[in-house]
């Protein structure tokens, strides 16, 4: 009995010991990335291809130029990348021709891609213009986020430097392989307009909307899939079911209700919520995205959840072998804000 005990007492020791040392891992870890969302390691850079001159970056912080940035991360796309631009410009051009006011900006950011990316894009800068055309170059592979806030704030440096470096008033950011189609935009559009107006008349006093700005009130449009999920469960293995539900749980444990698909890569944002949003998330890879829905109630920034057409895309780069990496995110994120490692700047 006396050896029992010890056995039992060694075991609870171990299994403390254990958990100390995660717990205090995770601190750690949280604490290294406090500043994250100013790290920016390699300078984002526009080539023209005609004249392989480089083009000035604009900053997140200028005024619009354009009505909408449509911003694209893409790590070795050279095969599914074609198709999504030919139908995004044939979308953007058709809509150009019919309202003059129109005006668009595509920005391709290149993660450190090493097949024939980066030529794919080339080719459609040369073909519609660097103006309506971009291609931000990283030079190595940062991870979806960091793609995302380059183009956003520009995307955090290809999403610091996408949303970094747009020009548009609305920030749409959609994945390579067009899954979703390209004018569902429409959807998230109009409800972030809807939502803007609504938030500017409460917060003005003045009568009418003569001042009214789209790209000055910070609004959220999330594209969804929720709607397909009974249909997803029907289909996909049991495993794989099991580890979404999973996921679904720890997403709402740590980012809260409200958004039901926090993974959909299609969503919108106006200039202001994405200066708020991309120059403070620390995320690089998967988890990015629930980020963004904590950020947005962290700063009371509306969200909408729309509804969106979806197509799975053979190559999907997401494997159930990532489960365990965003769950670590998730805990780090949870960690590094609730114990007030990680700041946020207005």
């Amino acid at each position: 009995m006396a050896l029992l005990w010890t056995l039992v007492e060694v075991m609870v020791a171990l299994i403390l010991l254990v958990l100390f040392g995660l717990v205090f891992v995770i601190i750690f870890e949280a604490y290294r990335r406090r500043h994250n969302n100013a790290h920016v390691e390699a300078p984002a850079i526009f080539e023209d291809p005609n004249s392989l001159k480089k083009v000035p970056c604009p900053s997140l912080t200028d005024p619009a130029e354009k009505y909408i940035s449509l911003i694209i991360p893409a790590f070795n796309e050279q095969h599914r990348l074609p198709g999504a631009l030919d139908e995004t410009l044939n979308y953007l051009q058709q809509r150009a021709s019919k309202d003059k006011s129109f005006s668009y900006e595509v920005l391709i950011v290149d993660d450190g891609s090493v097949d024939g990316t980066k030529r794919v894009a080339f080719d459609f800068v040369k073909k519609h213009t660097v103006d309506n055309v971009r291609i931000i170059l990283l030079g190595r592979n940062h991870g979806k986020g960091e793609a995302i806030r380059k183009v956003s704030l520009s995307y955090t440096i290809i999403s610091s430097i996408g949303m970094l470096h747009s020009r548009g008033e609305l920030l749409l950011m959609l994945d390579a392989d067009g899954a979703t189609k390209v004018n569902d935009l429409e959807k998230l559009e109009s409800q972030i307009h809807a939502v803007a107006r609504k938030e500017y008349r409460c917060k003005d006093s003045t009568p009418g909307d003569s001042n009214f700005r789209l790209s000055d009130v910070p609004v959220a449009a999330f594209g969804s899939r929720a709607h397909l999920e009974e249909k997803a469960l029907a289909t996909r293995k049991w495993y794989r079911n099991f580890l979404m539900k999973g996921f679904h749980i720890v997403v709402l444990l740590t980012a809260g209700p409200g958004i039901r698909d926090t993974q959909c890569g299609f969503k919108m944002f106006t200039r202001t919520a994405a200066r708020k949003l991309f120059t403070n998330i620390r995320l690089k890879r998967w988890c990015f995205d629930v980020e963004i829905v904590y950020l947005c109630k962290r700063f009371n920034i509306p969200m909408v959840e729309i509804s969106v057409n979806w197509s799975e895309i053979p190559g999907s780069k997401v494997n159930p072998l990532s489960i365990p990496n965003m769950l670590w995110e998730l805990v780090l994120m949870s960690v590094g804000y609730r114990m007030g490692m990680w700041k946020t700047a207005q």
